[in-house]
C-alpha cells in the first residue's frame, strides 16, 4: 500500500502535499547527487522531508500546543528548503528549482493558516465541568 492510497491520510490535504513534496525532494536531491553537490543535496533532502515528517508526527499531537509547536517546526523547514531551492536557483551549475517551490508556496500558506487557526481556537468547555 501507498502512502496516499490509505483512507487515514487521504482525505489531509496538507499532509498528502508534504509527502508529495517530500517525494520530489529526494528524486531532486538524487539529480544533484549525480551532479556531485552533495553539501546542497543533503540541506534540501534533510529539510524536504522533516516538513511532511513533522506535519505526520503533529497528527499525534499531545494536546494543541503540542500539535502547534510541530506545524511550526514544519513551517521552519519549509523557510529553510526555500532558502537552499532558491540558492539552486541562483547558481548556475545547479538544476532550476521553481516546480518545487511553487508547491513549497502552496504547503507554507496552508501550515501558516492551520497555525494561525488552531492558535485562536478556544476550548470548548462542557456543561458537566461547571
Amino acid at each position: 500500500m501507498h502512502f496516499t492510497d490509505n483512507p487515514k491520510y487521504k482525505n489531509n490535504v496538507i499532509l498528502k502535499l508534504s509527502f508529495e513534496l517530500a517525494v520530489k525532494v529526494i528524486k531532486f536531491s538524487e539529480e544533484l547527487d549525480v551532479l556531485r553537490k552533495y553539501t546542497i543535496s543533503n540541506q534540501i533532502l534533510r529539510a524536504g522531508t522533516s516538513i511532511g515528517a513533522n506535519i505526520k508526527e503533529a497528527q499525534n499531537a499531545e494536546s494543541k500546543i503540542d500539535f502547534v509547536h510541530k506545524l511550526k517546526i514544519a513551517s521552519k523547514e519549509a523557510d529553510e528548503l526555500e532558502y537552499w531551492l532558491y540558492l539552486c536557483n541562483e547558481v548556475e551549475t545547479y538544476p532550476n528549482a521553481d516546480y518545487l517551490l511553487i508547491e513549497l508556496t502552496v504547503i507554507k500558506k496552508l501550515l501558516n493558516k492551520i497555525i494561525s487557526t488552531s492558535k485562536n481556537v478556544k476550548p470548548i468547555i462542557s456543561e458537566s465541568s461547571n
